[in-house]
Formats: C-alpha cells, structure tokens, sequence
C-alpha cells in the first residue's frame, strides 16, 4: 500500500482525536439520564442501518466491473438506483407518515437486505433489480428514520436544542467511525481474505437484520398525518403546498437537493478519477479515510451547533464554497497545471493523484459538517405532519441530477462532470445565503397544517 494513504489516514486521525478531546463545557450540552438512554439507543440502530450502507459503498462500482460491466453499463445500473429512489421515494415517504415511521424503517431493512442477496448474480436483470431495490431502500434511510426520530424527541418531551447533539452523534458515528471500520472491514474481507467482492454485501446483510431486530423489540410506532381517511394523493398536494407556499423549505429542498446530487455524483466518479489507467488502488482504505474525513467534519459540526453563534444558516454558506472548490481540482490538476496522470498500471500514485486525495478529503469532511446541519435545519422548518413526504419530495430534483449525469457519463469528460458538480455547488451557496436573509428578517412559524390541507381540498393545485 502506498506510504501516501497511510499518512493521510494518519494525519486526519490525529486531527480528529484532537479535535475530540478538546472539547470544553461550551462545546457540550447538560441533558437527562432518559434522553442519553433514547440517543443511545437510536445511534446504535442508525449505526446498524449505516453499516449495511458504507460496507457496500466501495465495491458497487468494483463488483459490477469484476461482473464484466463497461462503465456504461455500470451507469445505466446507478441511474436505475436513482431512478427508482425518485420515482417510489415519495410515495413511500408519505405512506411512512400514514402508516407509520417504524414499519418504514422495517421495510428499509427488509429492501436492502433482498438488494444485497442479488449481488451474488453476474445476470444483468438481476442486478437491476437490487438497484431498484437499492433506490426504494435509499429512500426510506433519509427520511423513515429522521421521522421517527424527530417526532419521537418531541413526543418524550426532550429539549429542542438536544436534538442536534442526536444528529451530530449520529453523523460522527454512524457516517464517520462505522463507516471506516466498514471501509477497512471490506478491505479485509475482499483483498485480506480474499472471500471476493460480493462479501462486503453479506455482512451488510448481517448488520442490516441485527438493525432490524432492535428496531422491532425497542421502537415505538409513530405516525405523521394523524388522518385516518386522507388519501395519498391529498397528502400529496399538501406536501406541495407547503413546499411552494414556504420560500424557507424550498430553499433548503433545492439547496440538499443540489448539495447531494453533487455527493453522489462524486461517488461514482471518486475511483475512475484516482485510477485513471486502471492502477491498482486500496479501494477499502481509501474509502476508510474519506469517512475518516466525514467524521472529521461532523466533530467541526457538532462545536458549530452546540453553540449559539454561529448560525447554522451562516456556516453553511462558508462549507458549500470550499465544497465547489473541492471538486475543481480534478480540472486544475489536467487543464491548468497540466500534470498528468501516471500511465503505467498498478504503478505509485501520481502528484496529481495525491493532490485529488487531499481535495477528495476536504470534499468529505464538507460532508461530514453537511448532514447535521441540514438535520437541523429540517427540523426547523419542516412541518412535522408530512416530514417524509417533503424529504422525498427534495430527493426527486436529485435524482434526476444525478441520472441524467450518468446517462451521459460516456459522452463527458470527467472534467465535465466534476465541473458541473462544482457549479451546483457554489449555487448551492448562494440559495443558502437567501435563506441566512429570510430567517434573519423573519422568526421560523410553524406550519399551520389544518389550513394547507383545506387549501388542498377546496382548490386544485397550480406550481
């Protein structure tokens, strides 16, 4: 392995501790010994439910090479995933707010753990039907799950301002030391052990129905839309409503939705940019220290948060310019600097290569400061009755990003496409800038629910 990998690994690990054991009073809150059991026990089942997603991470794009798939295929088999999250995600948002955040937190289990069972199949309509599987599951993990979470906070009664330490906690673990352990772990079972690439998804697997099993035996149920007669297409329209009569939440759909089409064009792209000529590259390990990376982010996060000052509404603006900056390396290393990768396969990492890394990891740790953040801001702004609704609702823009990206990965340049991710990067800061403005001049109302859902029923819906 590269002497480079291992003193950027290195070299984050000791920012991260000490970033951790610097922590003062200031960048801590006091909380209950009920609200600690409650955080514990829902990290513990989000880091479950993340488990089965990173160790899959890495070796998606590998396996479906390995399958004999050219990128293109291996893109039509990505745009199936995205599609699919687009297409069911909002109707199985909203039948999570009727018929209860719990099941749809079962069902993710059960959806991801039959996608896993696929991989074992070198048959292309196979696979796709663990993309599609894959997309559905995808859907429900960011959104079921935070549902649940917010509504349960505020049916125990918890402080508000608790909730961020819920969302930090869980960024730092569940996406950042879970996802290295399960980035390592895959390296292990692939390259250590050699068990081959389809491994990874059975362990995913295994995590996924341990996750499921505590879900079942120590969740309560809870619901969104207390209506017991209102059909999906109402909530629907409400949903919409909300979103169109609310410049806040639209803001911040068009702001998570460019943000993550962004990030997941990126992992697609990450191990074609770095292995330009097919090198021979620690796909695990790497993986490992770009969520090494993330968790770095989420510490920066959780100080941020625990304090008054800065806004988060401020903060983010400053994260979204470094993010877009991030990713115009790939274009400065080739069209700039000129330096060219190493055509040798299997040969040391190129500089241009090392600078990639260090870019790629300044992208994660954004990430990392990402996901609380918006957590956050969700929770202040989005009406509680529909929150899995309008969460796939912000996912729709974004998968069409990320689809039509793909469906074209063959006629740009990678150039391109990190180009265009920093672009929607930089907007993304500008739309959070107008969303600073409009929170300053205004304190947050809560949606007044009852009304939207007359408007809905009296007239018919023009966006």
């Amino acid at each position: 392995m590269e002497l480079f990998y291992v003193l950027m690994f290195g070299a984050l690990t000791v920012v991260v501790a000490a970033l951790e054991l610097s922590k003062t009073g200031k960048d801590r809150m006091n909380t209950s010994s009920a609200f600690n059991a409650f955080k514990n026990n829902y990290i513990l089942v989000y880091s479950l439910m993340m488990a089965g997603d990173w160790l899959q991470g890495p070796y998606v794009y590998y396996l479906y090479s390995q399958y004999g798939f050219g990128k293109g295929d291996i893109g039509q088999l990505f745009i199936a995933g995205f599609g699919s999250s687009m297409l069911f995600g909002t109707i199985v948002g909203s039948l999570a707010d009727k018929q209860g955040r719990k099941r749809a937190c079962v069902t993710y289990c059960i959806a991801y753990i039959l996608s896993c069972i696929t991989k074992h199949s070198p048959e292309y309509k196979v696979l796709m039907l663990g993309r599609i599987l894959g997309g559905i599951a995808t859907s429900l993990l960011f959104s079921a799950f935070e549902s649940w979470l917010v509504a349960e906070h505020n049916k125990r009664g918890f402080e508000q301002q608790w909730l961020s330490i819920t969302f930090s906690k869980a960024i730092f673990l569940g996406n950042g030391l879970v996802a290295i352990v399960s980035g390592l772990f895959g390296n292990l079972l692939v390259d250590t052990l050699g068990f081959g690439p389809v491994s990874p998804f059975d362990a995913a697997a295994c995590f996924l129905a341990i996750g499921m099993a505590i879900i079942m035996s120590s969740w309560s149920e809870n619901y969104g839309d207390p209506s017991e007669n209102k059909d999906l297409l109402a909530q629907f329209k409400a949903a919409a409503v909300a979103i169109a009569s609310d410049e806040k939440i639209a803001l911040l759909g068009a702001i998570q939705s460019l943000f993550e089409g962004s990030m997941y064009t990126f992992v697609f792209l990450w191990t074609p940019a770095l292995s330009p000529n097919e090198e021979e590259i620690p796909h695990g390990f790497i993986f490992a220290t770009f969520m090494l990376a993330s968790m770095l982010g989420s510490s920066i996060a959780s100080r941020l948060l625990a304090r008054s000052s800065p806004k988060v509404e401020s903060y983010m603006q400053i994260v979204f310019v470094i993010s877009s900056a991030s990713l115009l390396l790939p274009i400065l290393t080739n069209v700039v600097f000129l330096i060219a990768p190493s055509k040798v396969k299997g040969g040391s990492i190129s500089f241009s290569g090392c600078i990639l890394v260090v870019g790629f990891c300044a992208f994660e740790a954004c990430v990392g400061i990402f996901w609380p953040s918006m957590m956050k801001m969700r929770s202040q702004y989005i009406p509680e009755e529909a929150r899995s609704t309008i969460m796939n609702f912000f996912r729709i823009p974004l998968n069409i990003f990320v689809c039509v990206v793909l469906y074209n990965v063959d006629a740009f340049p990678m150039t391109v496409m990190f180009g265009m991710c920093s672009i929607f990067l930089f907007v993304a800061a500008v739309l959070q800038r107008r969303l600073m403005m409009i929170a300053e001049s205004q304190k947050p109302k809560p949606q007044d629910w009852t009304a939207l859902e007359r408007t809905t029923e009296a007239e018919p819906l023009h966006i």
